[in-house]
């Protein structure tokens, strides 16, 4: 093969390369919850629709759908839907304490529906791990989710920065060195939260989880 054909080759394959790399990988098949554990309370968790559907158990704790992979550096996608009086969250480089049955924690991305003032969907909270990471000034309520429908969420963690959209309008950019030595890798995970007794049942759904490795 000529010099002239090869350099082409070469720069199309580095291309394709590059592609690949920067490409989202579905973490859940849409059918089953294979590679999938969940961990803490006793809500249940089916697929249907081609989405993960959790569903609330009265007296029970916050439950969470963790995945069996790990991810540090990531650029991850989903949607979310969720029921009036239901608030949610997905965990991002969580991790369990005393052992794989003990206590979920690390920072999780809000979920909550808007309502008439607003909400704090997006910002970042530490499940088990000290309470808000955003500080209360960066909390302002706003109604980018948009509730009883769909709502697209795309989560960028690079080392201590993570950053959150909704609906293509950015919520959170937070750098919060501290956590990122406690937690730098950890699972994701889909929370169920605990319900006062004699309310729900409240479901919360997800679909079209993606990822890209850093």
């Amino acid at each position: 093969m000529s010099k002239h054909l090869l350099i082409p080759i070469l720069l199309l394959a580095f291309s394709f390369n590059i592609l690949a790399k920067d490409k989202y990988t579905p973490i859940f098949d849409g059918k089953t919850l294979k590679g999938w554990t969940q961990r803490n309370g006793t809500a249940t968790y089916r697929v249907e629709n081609n989405a993960i559907v959790g569903k609330t158990k009265e007296g029970s704790p916050n439950s969470f759908l963790c995945s069996d992979k790990l991810y540090g550096n990531f650029d991850l996608k989903f949607e979310v839907k969720v029921d009036n009086g239901l608030n949610s969250g997905v965990q991002i480089r969580s991790q369990t304490k005393d052992g794989p049955k003990g206590r979920v924690n690390g920072p999780q991305v809000e979920i909550e529906m808007s309502g008439k003032n607003g909400a704090e969907s997006g910002y970042i909270y530490g499940e088990a791990a000290g309470g808000w990471m955003t500080p209360k000034d960066k909390r302002k309520p706003h109604k980018h989710f948009k509730d009883g429908k769909w709502n697209a969420y795309r989560v960028l963690a690079e080392g201590p920065r993570i950053q959150v959209w909704i609906n293509g309008r950015q919520i959170s950019d937070l750098v919060h060195e501290e956590k990122f030595k406690s937690h730098p890798k950890g699972f994701i995970g889909l929370q169920v939260h605990g319900i006062r007794k004699g309310s729900g049942p409240f479901e919360v759904s997800w679909r079209n989880i993606e990822i890209i490795e850093k």
